[in-house]
């Protein structure tokens, strides 16, 4: 082959060409952007201006199974690379034999080149190749692939352009690719930090597992963010998910006891799949809408506390090996954040736990004795005065004095139950109603229990008079005037048959239409 017109034989590697003012422009010029994609761009478009080629392309290798993960590529139009269809598998043909020799190649006649396997319909005649692989570090990153040379076919002098320029570009890439590794790393270690911060804030258990989920998506540009919880049949079950797209069916899916990848997570080990749709391993049914995906075990000092998947979309880019390890560490450091911001609600809560303990015992040791023993000294008090208006007055302190007694049982009742727990107890349940009415009648109702109301309510008893008491605390409201409700429940109460039962009244202050003041309202039930 002869060079073109012009063109100086390349001493000691260098072409010394009429060109070489623009090769060190080139080479100054690529790597002067820090991000990948945009630098692998400038290079083929470089290449391809530098010796005059048509078509241009740089195919990114997968390092796990030395096929073409992506390509860039220059003097195609739009439509003609959506006839081309999907990428090379750089195993055949030309691109093929680049990959396998590791070293610049060039022909003259694709047609004719043994070497070459033809070109796929819809795409571009081409004729001339000039082929080089990039370098980095030892390692093959990338390989450039020009055609259709101006003048016919390539020369030495464009062979020792792309050469100098493929070296120049691994240093480049080089570069590009460890500046976009700390910053992803670092992206992930704010994510980390930030996932920390916000679960050590006070979240619950759905809202804490949900930061999780969504941050990690974000962070691994998957289409989902989805935790699985261990179920007690011994299998996983999705808990929350946090998607792009409808997240519908996914919340309750559950991998089966017995599965392969299973086993896997609950032996502490990471699954990483390259297609959710066709790995023999996935049996569940949304696998069909995702591509690859990691699936990491979320457990800290042996606790296996959940997994963690982030599956992509079908046909989207796999995961490398820098993606799976910065993932990994953001799960270990989720779960141990999940881990602690658990303890530190438990001891949140045993601290309320605790005071309300000590307030109940002060009002019990303190206040109820103190009240009782005057109830007591006024009562005496009562029978050995004279009757009359001093009797009456007396009376009706002691009876103040008895309300205040049971009201500060009730409250002692009330600090001791749960505070985020729904109550159990027919006690409780009464205690809640008339505390959700306080918030909507702006003052407490006043509650009295009388007899072993928990033993003996029971259902569906207990759901009727509860029903009864939202009735009565609704038609309250409504009139005017009210400033005092007293609602009692005597569980000692007798029906007119004698069968023992259980009575709520109602009383409030307010005001009917007329003026009048509504009679007291009562239900009873036997028990």
């Amino acid at each position: 082959m002869t060079d073109e017109p012009g063109d100086e034989a390349p001493r000691a590697g260098v072409p010394q060409t009429p060109r070489l003012p623009k090769l060190l422009e080139a080479v100054l010029s690529v790597g002067t952007d820090l991000g990948l994609r945009a630098t692998l761009q400038q290079i083929i478009e470089t290449a391809a201006a530098l010796t005059g080629a048509r078509y241009g392309a740089l195919g990114v290798l997968d390092p796990e199974h030395g096929t073409i993960r992506e390509l860039f590529v220059c003097g195609v139009t739009d439509a003609e690379r959506e006839a081309i269809g999907d990428l090379p598998d750089g195993h055949t043909g030309m691109l093929g034999a680049l990959i396998d020799e590791s070293r610049p190649l060039r022909s003259d006649d694709l047609t004719a080149d043994p070497r070459s396997s033809g070109l796929p319909p819809g795409h571009p005649p081409m004729h001339s190749f000039l082929g080089a692989p990039i370098l980095v570090h030892d390692e093959v990153f990338g390989n450039i692939y020009l055609t259709e040379k101006s003048t016919a076919h390539f020369t030495d002098t464009d062979a020792a352009l792309l050469r100098v320029l493929a070296s120049q570009a691994g240093i480049a890439i080089g570069n590009a690719r460890l500046y976009e590794t700390v910053r992803q790393r670092e992206r992930w270690i704010e994510g980390a930090a930030a996932v920390t911060n916000t679960l050590l804030t006070g979240e619950n258990a759905a809202d804490a597992l949900m930061t999780v989920a969504e941050r990690a998506r974000i962070l691994s540009d998957a289409t989902a963010g989805v935790i699985l919880q261990p179920t007690e049949e011994g299998g996983m079950e999705i808990v929350v998910a946090s998607t792009l797209d409808d997240p519908a069916g996914l919340v309750g899916t559950a991998i089966e006891p017995g599965s392969p990848v299973l086993v896997q997570l609950l032996g502490g080990e990471p699954v990483f799949l390259e297609d959710s749709a066709t790995d023999p391993r996935m049996t569940t049914h949304v696998r069909s809408r995702f591509g690859p995906s990691m699936m990491l075990p979320l457990q800290s000092g042996g606790r296996l506390i959940g997994t963690l998947a982030l599956p992509r979309r079908r046909g989207g880019p796999p995961y490398t090996a820098v993606d799976r390890l910065l993932a990994s560490q953001f799960a270990s450091q989720a779960a141990l954040a999940l881990v602690l911001a658990d303890a530190q609600h438990d001891r949140e809560q045993l601290a309320v736990y605790e005071d309300r303990d000590r307030i109940a015992r002060d009002l019990h040791d303190l206040v109820v004795q103190r009240l009782f023993a005057t109830e007591m000294m006024l009562e005496s008090t009562r029978r050995r005065a004279a009757t009359g208006r001093t009797d009456e007055l007396l009376g009706r302190a002691v009876d103040e004095l008895d309300s205040t007694i049971q009201e500060v049982r009730t409250t002692i009742f009330a600090l001791q139950q749960p505070p985020a727990e729904a109550p159990t107890t027919f006690r409780g349940q009464v205690l809640r109603e008339t505390r959700g009415a306080a918030a909507v009648l702006g003052f407490p109702p006043s509650v009295h229990f009388t007899g072993a109301v928990d033993a003996l309510v029971r259902e569906p008893v207990g759901g009727q008079l509860l029903a009864a008491l939202r009735g009565a605390l609704a038609a309250a409201h409504r009139r005017a005037g009210v400033s005092e409700i007293d609602v009692v429940v005597d569980a000692t109460a007798v029906l007119p048959d004698g069968r023992a039962a259980v009575r709520l009244t109602v009383r409030d202050d307010g005001r009917e239409e007329d003026g009048s003041r509504p009679p007291a309202v009562s239900w009873q039930a036997p028990l």
